[in-house]
C-alpha cells in the first residue's frame, strides 16, 4: 500500500442543506474539436436465442478508437464522424461471439442487433495448467507488455446518480478527459479534466439530505486496478486472498480464464475485496475484473467509503460493488469501462426507520488520442477532494453534448430527468 491512492473507492460526502433553484448555466470548456458531420447509429442489442436485452455490451467502429456502450436496458446510441468513412459498427460482451453490422453513413434509429452466445464449453484449446495464485502473479508481471508504455489521453463520458429509495435525488454527467501516463508509472501524475457537464438536483424539502460522490470523475484513475494496482494487483495485496479457477469464458472472441477470488482470515486496519479476473488465455492481460467490498466489518467498510455525515445520523453501508473492463487494439490493452455502485441506509437516533440510498457511477472511454499527448494541467484538472454536482449546472439543452457519445440514459432515467426538471419551473 504504498501510493497516494490508497483504495479504488470514491467517498461519500452526506450533508444536510437547503436545496436552491439555481439560474446557472453549465460548464463547458470544448474548443471545437467535437465539431464536424456525424451520423448516428442507434438501436438496442439482444441475445439472438432468446431475445434477451444485453447490458454493458461495447459497442465500436472497427479500426477506430470511436465507441460506447449499452446502458441497463440494453440501449445504445454511437455517433460517427463521416470523416473516417466507417463501414461496419462492431459489438462485444463477456460470453458472446463479436458480432459486425454495416454501416452506410446514413442515420439508423431504434434497430435491433443481434449477438450469438458462446456454447457451454469453448473450443479446446492447449493450455499449460494453472495454479491461480501463479496465474494472477504472471498477469502482473506482463502488464508492462500488455498494456501502453507510453502516454494516452482518453476521451469518456461520465455519469453519477443518486437514488434516495425507488426516487433519483441527484444526476450528474460530463464529458471528461483522461491523461494516463504509462502503465509502468504511478497513477500520481494522472489526471482528468471536465470538458461539459451537467446537474440535476431534487428540489423537495424532504430530500435535503444531500448525498454526494466526492472525487466521481476521477474513478477513472482510482478505480483502474492494473494502472492502480495497491487493492488489488500489488505482490503484497495478493497475499491477503484465496484464489480459485473458475469456468472459462470468451471476451472479444478470445478464450478467457476467469479466477475468482476472496480474502482470507487476516487482521488488517481496511476491508478487502472479493470477485473475479477475467485474464485473456494468450496474452494473459486483465481484461475484466468483477469486485465488490467485504461487509465482514461494517466499521472498517465505512471507514474506506464515508468522507463526512450529519452528527446524529447513522449510516449502515449494504453493498459496494465495481466493474472495470479493458479493451485489446493493436496488441495494446486499453481501459474502456468502469461503474461502482455504493448501497446504504441511512437513519437518525431515535428514529424507528431507516432510509434506502443508492450511489451509482460510471465511466465508458469512447475515443483515445496515443499521438502528440500533452499532459492535463494541475489547474485544470478535477480535484480528487471535490464532488462533480458541485462544479457543473443547468440540464435543459437537448442538444447538449453536440457530437459527443455518451452512455444512453435508461428509460427510468429519462422519467427522473423529466421528473427532476419540473421542480424548477
Amino acid at each position: 500500500m504504498k501510493t497516494t491512492f490508497k483504495y479504488p473507492v470514491l467517498g461519500l460526502l452526506i450533508i444536510i442543506m437547503g436545496v436552491t433553484s439555481y439560474p446557472v448555466q453549465s460548464q463547458d470548456n470544448t474548443n471545437g474539436d467535437n465539431n464536424g458531420r456525424y451520423f448516428i447509429i442507434s438501436g438496442i442489442a439482444k441475445n439472438k436465442s432468446n431475445n434477451k436485452k444485453l447490458e454493458y455490451v461495447n459497442v465500436s467502429v472497427p479500426g477506430t478508437n470511436i465507441g460506447t456502450i449499452t446502458n441497463e436496458d440494453g440501449e445504445f446510441s454511437l455517433k460517427i464522424n463521416e470523416s473516417i468513412h466507417a463501414t461496419h459498427i462492431e459489438f462485444s460482451c463477456v460470453g458472446f461471439y463479436n458480432s459486425r453490422f454495416p454501416v452506410s453513413g446514413k442515420n439508423v434509429f431504434n434497430e435491433t442487433f443481434h449477438m450469438t452466445a458462446k456454447p457451454k464449453e469453448l473450443p479446446e484449446i492447449v493450455i499449460r495448467s494453472w495454479e491461480p495464485k501463479k496465474l494472477i502473479e504472471e498477469a502482473i508481471s506482463k502488464i508492462p507488455v500488455n498494456y501502453s508504455n507510453y502516454p494516452n489521453l482518453l476521451t469518456g463520458f461520465y455519469r453519477e446518480t443518486a437514488k434516495k429509495r425507488r426516487s433519483y435525488i441527484n444526476i450528474a454527467e460530463a464529458v471528461i478527459q483522461i491523461y494516463k501516463t504509462p502503465y509502468d508509472e504511478n497513477v500520481v501524475h494522472d489526471r482528468v479534466q471536465i470538458l461539459k457537464g451537467r446537474k440535476l438536483l431534487s428540489t423537495k424539502k424532504s430530500d435535503t439530505l444531500a448525498v454526494k460522490l466526492v472525487g466521481g470523475p476521477n474513478l477513472s484513475i482510482l478505480t483502474d486496478i492494473v494502472k492502480n494496482p495497491d487493492i488489488l494487483l500489488d505482490k503484497e495485496s495478493i497475499g491477503y486472498f484465496k484464489f480459485s479457477m473458475a469456468d472459462m469464458t470468451l471476451i472479444n472472441d478470445r478464450p478467457h480464464f476467469v479466477v475468482k477470488f476472496e480474502p482470507l482470515d487476516v487482521n488488517l486496519p481496511y476491508a478487502l475485496y472479493y470477485g473475479k479476473f477475467f485474464i485473456d488465455t494468450e496474452t494473459l492481460a486483465f481484461t475484466r475484473a468483477e469486485f465488490n467490498l467485504d461487509m465482514k466489518d461494517r466499521t472498517k467498510a465505512t471507514e474506506m467509503i464515508l468522507k463526512r455525515k450529519p452528527a446524529g445520523l447513522r449510516f449502515k453501508p449494504d453493498e459496494v460493488s465495481y466493474i472495470v473492463s479493458y479493451k485489446q487494439r493493436d496488441g495494446i490493452t486499453y481501459l474502456n469501462y468502469i461503474r461502482s455502485e455504493i448501497k446504504f441506509k441511512c437513519d437518525w437516533k431515535r428514529r424507528l426507520f431507516s432510509t434506502s440510498y443508492e450511489v451509482m457511477s460510471e465511466m465508458v472511454v469512447t475515443d483515445n488520442q496515443t499521438e502528440n499527448v500533452t499532459s492535463i494541467s494541475r489547474k485544470d484538472a478535477f480535484n480528487i477532494n471535490n464532488s462533480l454536482s458541485d462544479k457543473v449546472m443547468n440540464f435543459y439543452d437537448e442538444d447538449f453534448w453536440g457530437a459527443y457519445n455518451i452512455i444512453e440514459p435508461t428509460e427510468s432515467l429519462e422519467s427522473a430527468v423529466n421528473k427532476l426538471k419540473k421542480g424548477y419551473n
